[in-house]
């Protein structure tokens, strides 16, 4: 299952040379983590801060292969890499907007984006175009925490539909 989170490269986010500062590809993923959670009808900020907990980046590792730039759009495409008791990886990639196409019940999620719960599951996701490659692929870690003390709990525990729906569609390589 893939999410696609659309994006568009504001002038602010960029540096000198008008390419997108490589900071500025986290504030992207993170937007991205949260609208697959919403999209798996699992709000963040209800379901997990409103719980006490919070979800901090425990590991990044990211490359860079091609620009984006100012006045871009582009697409982050997330998926569950590996679903761990402890911890949960995020493949995240960013695409150019062209090379994603409208598809039809594609990528496993299906439901209006914009919502959550069942409808959320009926959406009609995007296909990547044939040949398309990411300009930016990461693996994002992340873990979650109790938010007073900051204590990493088990995911499996203390979600355990979200750690089971994981499961489900983790795409371990």
């Amino acid at each position: 299952m893939h999410r696609h989170t659309p994006i568009k490269v504001r002038y602010g986010e960029t540096d000198m040379m008008g390419v997108v500062y490589h900071a500025n590809y986290l504030l992207y993923f993170e937007d991205a983590r949260i609208d697959f959670l919403d999209a798996l009808g699992f709000s963040y900020a209800e379901r997990i801060e409103g719980a006490g907990y919070m979800s901090p980046i425990h590991d990044i590792e990211i490359h860079y292969k091609a620009p984006l730039r100012y006045g871009e759009a582009g697409v982050v495409r997330t998926s569950v890499a590996k679903n761990l008791p402890m911890r949960t990886v995020y493949r995240q990639q960013v695409y150019r907007a062209e090379d994603v196409s409208a598809g039809e019940a594609a990528d496993g999620i299906e439901g209006d984006p914009g919502t959550e719960g069942t409808a959320a599951a009926s959406c009609h996701e995007p296909h990547l175009r044939e040949g398309a490659t990411p300009l930016v692929d990461a693996l994002v870690t992340v873990c979650v925490v109790e938010r007073d003390t900051f204590k990493p709990v088990s995911l499996r525990r203390t979600f355990p539909d979200l750690y089971a729906k994981y499961a489900e569609i983790v795409e371990e390589d």
